[in-house]
This record gives C-alpha cells, structure tokens and sequence, in this order.
C-alpha cells in the first residue's frame, strides 16, 4: 500500500431515510483512526469533508429516486477530489456518509486503472435500479449504478460508465437481498459470498479465494458497510440485519488482504452515532482500518504492539 494516506469525509445521508449518518465521519476520526494510522508508520492527511448539495428531495414517482440531483452533485464532487489523490500517489481512504457515496468513490478511482477490483462487503447487494427499489433511496443502488446500470445520472458520473466490470466484483457478507437484485446477480453471474458461504467455508478461505480471483486486477478498492457486520457488534448503521459477520472474522479480513497488498483504495460507509452506543460502531470501523493498514497483536519479533 501507499505510505501516504490521504482521508476525505464525506457527511451525506441523503441516500437513505434515517438521519445521523452524515456524522460518522466524524465519529471515525473521533475514534482516533489518524493517529492509529500515523503509529503505523504511515503519513495521514485529512482533508476535511466534501461539501454536500443542499438540492434535496427533487424526486418524482417516474424516478423513484430520492434526492438525486444533490447526491449526483455531491458525487461529482467527490469523483474529481478522489482522482487527484489517486493522481498524488496517495491512498484514498473514504469516510461516509451512507453507501450512496461510493458512486463518486469509484467514479474517481476507476478513471486511474484498467482493471480495477471491488470487494463489496456489505449485508446487503446495494444492486438496485429504479424500477426496482422498494423505497427509491439511492443508498441502495451505488453497486448497480458503477457497474452501468440504473439512472444515467449516476452511471454517468464523472462522464464516463461503467467504472467496474461484473466480473471484477467479489461481494462479502450478503444476507439481505430484494429480488430485483437476485435477479441482477444471477443475470451477470456475480461472485458471491453470502452469510451462508462464510459458515460454511470461514472466512479465511473466503479471502483466500477473494484474494485469488482479485490478484490479476491492477487495483482492488474495498467498499466496506458496517451493517455487514452483526449488530451486536455494529449497532450504529441505519439498516441492521441480524446473522452477520463477526468482529474477529472481519479483523481476520482485513489482516488478510493486508498481507496480500492487494488494496489500492477503501471506504467505510453508514456509521450512525444517533443510533450507536458510546461510539462503538465508529471504534469498530477504526479498528478495522488499523488491520487492513497492517496492524497486528504481535510484531514479527514477537514485540507486541501497544493500541
């Protein structure tokens, strides 16, 4: 991975209908995500937070699409921010917000590889269009809308669509689908690794597999949602669902694809204080990031590591 980590906010909940996630930026870094990173030996800039549209709730019926000119504009902007850190040689790591962002995430990176890797781990698909979302939220389409499909408008973020092939999409921790989506899944054979596939392989020889299909890719970003992991354990995300993925095996994820030096890109996404307990989520999400930056309980000479 880059030495240089450059963290962007972005504050928007826009995307879904439960207020408070537009503060999980915040809530991250109060969780001392900069100075675990800076112990890591590595150089962290944050450059604050995107700024959010306030053009909000122009939907119509026909759309089904809450808020969609204010989340494009937002996405744009964060597109064009997240391409020049790209362009630094740094390592973008993106805090949200809800999972909408990952729209202008991915429209920034892609435009940096040929053949860039997604590993979208997640509870749920985020794989809906219009015509198939029950609610119109747009939180539930950033997957589908990368890989070309949906509203122009978001495919076509940063003028160009799509930002991910199919077949360069590895999803994790699946267990709440529409059926818009499964039909989404099954039509582009999308690789997939639900609840049912962690219990019965572990997730060690999940990553091991991910890690495999991936390592040809010329970058992998990893999309990581809280609400993939059980609420026992995240109850601060805005779409809980019971039977996810544990703490431990979500370290164990991480510490695996930072051994593997795959990742070229992260966000973490739908960290909601309002909902949360004593900032438990956002203590999580940052020590997820510290394993996938290389954190360990012991170093290699058997020094432990002092948190």
């Amino acid at each position: 991975m880059e030495k240089k980590i450059s963290i962007l906010g972005v504050p928007m909940d826009l995307g879904q209908s439960r207020r408070g996630v537009d503060m999980g930026p915040s809530a991250i870094r109060y969780a001392g995500i900069v100075e675990r990173l800076q112990r890591l030996g590595y150089t962290v800039q944050d450059l604050g937070n995107i700024a959010i549209s306030e053009e909000k709730n122009n939907t119509s019926s026909e759309q089904n699409l809450n808020n969609l000119h204010a989340i494009v504009k937002t996405n744009e902007a964060l597109a064009s921010k997240v391409d020049e850190i790209v362009k630094n040689n740094e390592f973008p790591l993106v805090f949200g917000g809800d999972h909408s962002i990952s729209i202008g995430t991915l429209a920034g990176i892609s435009q940096n590889y040929q053949n860039l890797g997604v590993i979208w781990y997640d509870a749920h698909g985020d794989l809906n269009v219009p015509e198939t979302s029950p609610s119109g939220n747009i939180h539930g389409m950033p997957l589908a809308s990368s890989m070309g499909f949906g509203h122009e408008l978001l495919t076509n973020i940063a003028g160009f669509a799509p930002k991910v092939k199919p077949e360069n999409v590895v999803m994790i921790g699946v267990r709440d689908l529409d059926q818009g989506e499964k039909v989404l899944i099954k039509k582009l054979g999308l690789k997939v690794y639900s609840m049912h596939e962690i219990d019965r392989l572990g997730m060690a020889r999940v990553i091991e597999e991910t890690i495999e299909y991936l390592k040809d890719k010329d970058g992998v970003h990893l999309s990581l949602d809280l609400d993939a992991l059980d609420p026992t354990e995240c109850p601060g995300v805005g779409t809980p669902v019971i039977g996810g993925v544990t703490y431990r095996e979500s370290h164990l994820a991480m510490e695996m694809l930072a051994e593997s030096n795959l990742i070229t890109s992260a966000e973490f996404v739908e960290v909601n204080p309002i909902l949360d307990e004593k900032n438990k989520t956002a203590d999580v999400a940052a020590t997820l990031m510290g394993s996938l930056f290389g954190e360990k309980i012991l170093e290699p000479s058997g020094k432990k590591v002092i948190i």
